[in-house]
């Protein structure tokens, strides 16, 4: 098992990239993986490690974990109280508005068709899109996509992704909430098939200190000079970005024609 990208790391906590694909621990959902945060991290830092938060198995990025009782015990309240800020990008169908909210009440997955829904509220704001002049869908002569800078206020699970679907530009490669025909598409264009919802940057308090932390994945914003064109930049063995956990991403940016939203860059 290869380690993980450690992004920051004391006595107290621990910041490391996580892998699309891997799970934060074991659960029963999912017996098959065998690749787990937790575990390889324990084993790779030689000590007990607390998760405090969570990424869905398909999502990359920053993840934090406690080093201790007391630091867990800090973060997980932290993250309850709403006193963290979480940063995400995400690929999604056609071109999404240039800035929305969605505050659009959510239901606990897997629970009662009358259980009570739970406040949720996104911001979200396009960065950036493309029109390709292929078809994924019969009814269009060509194929949108957009890159979404989201923000969450509130911690619901799937809560970007089934705010994403509301506004009917679900993200690629959801498989729960997106479209198949269109997920299975842009898989075989791009040589991968994965969820397209990347774990950009996480703001904490520190768990001893008290002092606002942020933690970034790396992935580089790309100027306009940046922006890929075609098949030629994604095929080009010179990319330096392949060295860093992001790579895929990095390639997305220089494999497709993006035209940057005005005044979107982060």
């Amino acid at each position: 098992m290869p380690p993980l990208h450690i992004l920051w790391r004391d006595a107290h906590l621990v910041a490391v990239y996580k892998p699309a694909g891997w799970l934060v621990h074991r659960t029963g959902l999912d017996a098959g993986e065998t690749r787990f945060v937790m575990q390889t991290l324990r084993d790779q830092l030689g000590q007990h490690v607390y998760p405090v938060h969570r990424l869905d198995k398909g999502t990359c990025g920053v993840l934090v974990m406690a080093l201790h009782s007391d630091a867990a015990r800090a973060l997980s309240q932290a993250f309850e109280h709403g006193a963290t800020h979480k940063r995400y990008l995400a690929m999604v169908r056609g071109w999404a508005p240039e800035a929305t909210e969605v505050d659009h009440a959510l239901k606990p997955d897997d629970t009662p068709a009358d259980a009570a829904v739970q406040d949720a509220h996104t911001r979200f704001r396009r960065l950036a899109q493309l029109t390709l002049p292929e078809a994924s869908d019969a009814r269009f002569a060509t194929t949108r996509a957009s890159l979404v800078e989201a923000i969450p206020t509130t911690g619901r699970r799937h809560q970007i992704r089934r705010h994403l679907k509301h506004l009917a530009h679900p993200i690629l490669g959801d498989a729960t909430h997106g479209k198949g025909p269109l997920n299975r598409w842009w898989a075989e264009r791009l040589g991968q098939q994965r969820l397209w919802l990347h774990a950009w940057q996480l703001t904490v308090p520190h768990p001893v200190s008290g002092a606002v932390m942020t933690f970034d994945s790396g992935l580089r914003w790309p100027g306009p000079a940046d922006w890929g064109g075609g098949q030629e930049a994604a095929d080009d063995p010179a990319d330096a970005s392949t060295a860093h956990p992001s790579a895929d991403w990095q390639r997305l940016f220089a494999q497709l024609p993006w035209e940057e939203t005005p005044a979107s860059a982060p």
